[in-house]
């Protein structure tokens, strides 16, 4: 699986991804692991409660797992769900000093939703019902149909307008948050992908690239993101490299 650049990356020693998932790893964060590590990055995994000081790392990524509980955005729970409100917590306060200081994150599933929370969007409990162009049920190969925004990021990593995803999630982003933009959609049009409007590298995606890094497009989304972190590393080891 390895890619074919045209130029060899420059290695930048200690190169540090944090990964925030649940108290228990799962399969899903050691392929997350897997993907970066692909891309010459290094891992450190954050459970919730830990105490992490954010500009220790390069880059972080908010893994998938429970929902967001809907105190976050205003709302009573409208389904049965287990939720991990220490998690919640953990995390918001990983991506409040992400954005503080400006370094590189990647939502993946319940992580875009949280970036999206945290933006002031709110979420979509359940999706199923409102279903009329696909059916609702969890596909591990990539057999959704997404379809991407032109000159968003995504498609500068998957190099094609449609391609295929897998779909594990019950929920969706319902009202976009500020300062966010959408960069894919599925064919009901539930949100995909979203990416910053700023400065800062920061994209969420509702689907599971790390269950599709058989898969050159996929893997080049984890390779985007670790590309961003080399350069955000590289800034601050050399902070007037841009005015040389």
């Amino acid at each position: 699986m390895s890619e074919q650049h045209p130029e060899q990356e420059l290695e930048v020693p200690g190169l540090t991804i944090g990964i925030s998932g649940p108290a228990r790893k799962s399969l899903a964060h050691r392929l997350i692991s897997l993907g970066l590590r692909l891309h010459g990055a290094r891992t450190h995994y954050i459970r919730p409660g830990s105490r992490v000081a954010v500009a220790m790392l390069d880059g972080l990524v908010l893994s998938g797992g429970t929902h967001v509980h809907p105190e976050r955005y205003g709302q009573e729970p409208q389904v049965t769900a287990n939720y991990d409100r220490k998690r919640d917590a953990t995390d918001q306060s990983l991506l409040e000093q992400a954005e503080a200081i400006g370094i590189p994150v990647l939502g993946i599933c319940r992580g875009a939703q949280l970036i999206n929370v945290f933006h002031g969007g709110s979420l979509c409990q359940n999706v199923t019902p409102l279903r009329v162009n696909t059916r609702h049920r969890p596909l591990l190969l990539p057999l959704q149909t997404v379809r991407l925004v032109t000159h968003s990021r995504l498609e500068q990593a998957m190099r094609s307008p449609v391609i295929g995803a897998n779909r594990i999630h019950s929920q969706a982003i319902k009202r976009l948050g500020r300062n966010l933009r959408v960069t894919a959609v599925d064919n009901d049009l539930f949100v995909q992908a979203i990416e910053s409007t700023g400065r800062q590298w920061l994209t969420g995606i509702q689907w599971h690239p790390e269950y599709l890094l058989y898969h050159g497009g996929h893997r080049r989304i984890f390779g985007q993101f670790v590309d961003a972190a080399r350069r955000y590393k590289l800034a601050r080891l050399e902070p007037d490299a841009d005015n040389a």
